[in-house]
């Protein structure tokens, strides 16, 4: 695909715009040791990015057999996790000055991601970077649809006015390569610890965000 048809990139924001995943996990773990239960941050790190918070908190809760209404834990966990981010949210190395190249460059940028919007515009501001995406912030709340569903990707290029095939989707997570996948998005796998992606012609695999500034990407 030439670098003149790609008209829009659409970033993930947890693990790919803001270095938050290991806060997340945590403050999983802090959530429920605070109410006796141990768990794992290994596996949280494993098996839990890219998720619905909701599913992971009950699937938690049912292995360790507590019994929490989610209504209670839910907001709990997200005490735990601001408190986190405003501590020791740190963006990922490069980000601001990719997103800022590509606007330079006439490039649109935007959000969607499975958090709701006042996490990533939190998650944004703290790190500096809320005012580069506007009010292009997209969440699966919004559509009620989560990675790897297709949805939300096609709903934020729909709301950025390009078609798929105009956009490139940045996503550091199986479940969002996934998603890039089933939405017919070119979609850039970035892994900066892992030397693995998912083999399909849609993916590309990058270690560094900064790679996204290469005009080869878009070749």
């Amino acid at each position: 695909m030439a670098k003149s048809q790609i008209k829009c990139v659409i970033f993930d924001c947890d693990g790919t715009l803001v270095d938050s995943e290991t806060l997340c996990c945590q403050a999983l773990v802090q959530v429920f040791a605070s109410y006796g239960a141990e768990v794992c941050y290994d596996q949280c790190m494993a098996n839990f990015q890219g998720g619905k918070m909701f599913d992971i908190l009950k699937e938690t809760s049912d292995r360790v057999g507590l019994k929490i209404p989610m209504q209670t834990l839910e907001p709990r966990y997200r005490e735990y996790m601001n408190h986190l981010f405003s501590e020791n949210l740190k963006p990922i190395p490069s980000a601001l000055e990719t997103v800022q190249h590509l606007i330079n460059n006439n490039i649109s940028v935007c959000v969607a991601s499975n958090g709701s919007v006042s996490k990533m515009e939190y998650a944004l501001s703290l790190t500096g970077m809320l005012h580069l995406f506007k009010n292009n912030i997209f969440s699966a709340f919004d559509i009620n649809s989560w990675k790897p569903e297709p949805d939300l990707l096609m709903y934020a290029a729909m709301q950025m006015g390009f078609r798929a095939e105009e956009c490139l989707f940045v996503d550091d997570t199986e479940n969002g390569v996934k998603a890039g996948i089933n939405a017919g998005i070119q979609t850039i796998h970035f892994t900066p610890l892992i030397g693995q992606t998912i083999d399909h012609p849609l993916v590309r695999r990058i270690e560094h965000l900064s790679e996204l500034q290469s005009i080869s990407l878009f070749a």
